[in-house]
């Protein structure tokens, strides 16, 4: 049983898939809320934010309300944990999604328990994040770079970098060693979430994008490449 219980908020139109992802959540002791559509979800999440989200692309009439409801959460909160659970596969769909913030993106063709594993992996990262460090290791300086591990804050040439939780734990990770090549799989293992190649490297230009937008020079983050990235002091 889940210490607690973990607040899931679940925002999914089609009411027979919403219930049986609910009941999946809640055998193994989250609490969930369900939304059918986006107005619904936002009014009740911007009174009292969830402990994660999962939302679907389209819901009811709104084509792409799944994305209007994530860039909306997002303004309320960089590290609110969410997922996209979908039936659209398209890679463009995917791409948007990471690009409004979200964490992870799954399609409904996925087993209940791998959601259920991908929601246990994200929650394990912020109990990871959370966990009391030594206190030489809650700051980490590289040049212009200061990481605040306590705080999951991230500052470069001492001007805030808005990352989500996945892009933190990224960023961490590569700075930590830096000069030393991270593999998808060492990056996966230090976010404590299962992604493949091809959202690692959506997450990468991300991150990029969003330092290039305080620091239009910033190139710390080099691609190694058939090897992963490194972070790289000049």
């Amino acid at each position: 049983m889940i210490k607690q219980q973990l607040h899931i908020a679940l925002v999914e139109d089609e009411i027979n898939i919403a219930e049986n992802y609910r009941d999946a959540l809640q055998r193994i002791g989250y609490r969930v809320s369900l939304f059918h559509n986006r107005q619904d979800a936002l009014d009740a999440l911007t009174t009292s934010l969830p402990d994660m989200a999962i939302i679907d692309v389209g819901l009811q009439d709104e084509y792409e309300g799944g994305f209007d409801l994530c860039r909306m959460l997002r303004q309320l909160s960089e590290t609110l944990p969410i997922i996209f659970l979908t039936a659209r596969n398209s890679e463009l769909d995917e791409i948007s999604a990471l690009r409004l913030g979200a964490d992870d993106y799954l399609t409904k063709d996925v087993s209940i328990h791998q959601v259920l594993a991908r929601v246990s992996a994200l929650f394990r990262r912020i109990q990871a994040l959370n966990k009391p460090q030594p206190t030489d290791e809650q700051i980490l300086s590289r040049g212009p770079l200061r990481i605040n591990v306590e705080r999951i804050e991230t500052y470069w040439q001492d001007q805030p970098v808005m990352l989500t939780l996945t892009e933190f734990w990224i960023v961490h990770t590569l700075a930590k060693h830096p000069g030393q090549v991270k593999n998808r799989d060492q990056l996966m293992d230090a976010a404590h979430v299962v992604l493949d190649n091809n959202t690692i490297t959506t997450h990468i230009k991300r991150i990029r994008k969003k330092f290039n937008h305080i620091d239009i020079e910033f190139n710390a983050i080099k691609t190694a490449y058939g090897m992963g990235y490194r972070w790289v002091i000049e």
